[in-house]
């Protein structure tokens, strides 16, 4: 597996959009795990996530309609909070986030 990170900081290098597109096709069939209301990113939300991804390197979100924020901007606001997490794909209120296990990464990036 090719290096995912930039040699400058603790950071993941960002993904290529090869491997967006192979991350989004193996989320396809996969339901959203936690949903983020009118409460936004609170703590028990970023728990949620956090334990979601204890199990899980994929992880789809969704956004609920009395949510105060965008999608895209609580999508990155979520990045930004947990250390390794890349966003995939936003579409419509669902976001797909990407975090590599540290230890024994299953998802395998072109």
């Amino acid at each position: 597996m090719p290096d995912t990170t930039d040699n400058s900081s603790n950071e993941p290098a960002r993904l290529t959009s090869k491997q967006r597109a192979h991350l989004r096709s193996l989320a396809h069939g996969n339901k959203p795990v936690v949903h983020v209301g009118k409460d936004g990113l609170s703590d028990a939300v970023m728990t949620s996530i956090e334990e979601a991804f204890n199990t899980r390197e994929l992880l789809k979100i969704r956004i609920l309609d009395n949510a105060n924020e965008q999608p895209r901007d609580m999508a990155h606001a979520i990045a930004d909070r947990m250390e390794g997490v890349q966003v995939v794909h936003t579409m419509g209120w669902t976001v797909t986030f990407y975090r590599p296990d540290p230890d024994e990464p299953q998802i395998e990036l072109p």
